[in-house]
């Protein structure tokens, strides 16, 4: 139904009082029929805004995604202690990936593996016997020697080792691995949008560089593309609060996306306490899986919350401090 005009009287409205003379009243609608009708209300127009008189299109996430559908790379807020940042993060498989050499490489978790990956595929070409079953071999050797009628041993081929080898390279090349905007093992955070399209078209080296997409992104990106979605923004700088109060305040999304984020963090930074204190048995892991649990709902949200209650407020605190400490020390901002 059409809104009615505030300026047009109600059909059943009086029209005022009849005129004392007795003359014919005078008919106000028939009057006003040849003056211009009012202009239609814009209904559309006045429902664009919210109770704030903001547009829902400023809500987070909103803007156009159709550069970052197509380059596969999606702009994040992170909010430390220092103040709240824009960078990129893409997801590419490990064996497309080559990160920037670190500043200094004496606390490198990844420079042991590259090493131990480089012997093993050295020692591919060599015989590897193991102690034991040499022995079992010098044994029947020795009775050959003395029978005369026993079969020879037959050795292991290092082609079946090869093959195992190549196999968890394979693997481990084929796995999907984060990458930030980053440089030698520093993280790229940007104050406003503005100044991160700014350095996308300067042309500075970082880690993305390397994506196959990223020209497309240097040549089309705008501010106003840099509006990340709900779920890539990560607020870190209340973790530790939100711990300190005790379980029955734990923020569970908050907090299980803070994993997501350290976790993502840590391994493209190469951030050896990160990592180790995230990994797979450790304390922050088994509070991470209980966090899960819990947002679950069900039996398994009962189990889990009964299992956070195990935990301690102030180890998982003192802990989770540690990790920001960390990413904050590795976080190059950029005005």
């Amino acid at each position: 139904m059409a809104r009615q005009s505030p300026n047009r009287p109600e059909a059943d409205e009086p029209l005022g009082d009849q005129p004392a003379d007795g003359t014919e009243p005078v008919d106000e609608s028939a009057a006003d029929s040849s003056a211009p009708a009012d202009e239609p209300t814009d209904e559309s127009s006045a429902d664009d805004t919210d109770d704030t008189g903001e547009s829902p299109a400023a809500t987070a996430g909103t803007a156009d995604r159709a550069l970052w559908d197509e380059t596969q790379l999606s702009p994040v807020e992170i909010a430390l202690p220092a103040g709240v940042g824009y960078t990129l993060r893409a997801f590419r498989t490990a064996g497309g990936i080559t990160p920037t050499e670190l500043a200094t490489d004496d606390d490198d978790p990844f420079e042991e593996r590259r090493r131990a990956a480089e012997a093993a595929a050295t020692e591919d070409e060599e015989v590897i016997v193991d102690e034991e079953f040499a022995a079992l071999l010098a044994e029947g050797d020795a009775k050959d020697a003395k029978a005369g009628d026993e079969e020879e041993a037959e050795e292991p081929d290092p082609a079946d080792f090869a093959d195992d080898a190549d196999e968890a390279a394979d693997k481990a090349a084929d796995e999907e691995v984060p990458v930030f905007l980053s440089h030698k093992g520093r993280l790229l955070l940007f104050k406003s949008p503005e100044s991160l399209v700014s350095f996308i078209r300067s042309g500075a080296p970082h880690d993305l560089a390397q994506v196959d997409t990223w020209t497309t992104v240097a040549e089309r990106v705008q501010s106003s593309d840099v509006d990340p979605l709900p779920e890539d923004r990560y607020e870190l700088d209340l973790v530790v609060e939100n711990l300190r109060g005790g379980h029955d305040t734990w923020d569970l999304p908050l907090l299980i996306a803070a994993g997501e984020a350290a976790r993502d963090l840590g391994y493209a930074l190469r951030l050896k306490p990160v990592i180790l204190a995230l990994s797979p048995g450790s304390p922050l892991d088994d509070l991470d899986e209980s966090l899960r649990k819990a947002e679950s709902g069900g039996m398994g949200g009962y189990f889990g919350r009964r299992k956070l209650r195990k935990i301690g407020a102030q180890q998982a605190s003192l802990g989770w401090r540690s990790i920001i400490g960390k990413i904050s020390a590795a976080v190059d901002w950029r005005e």
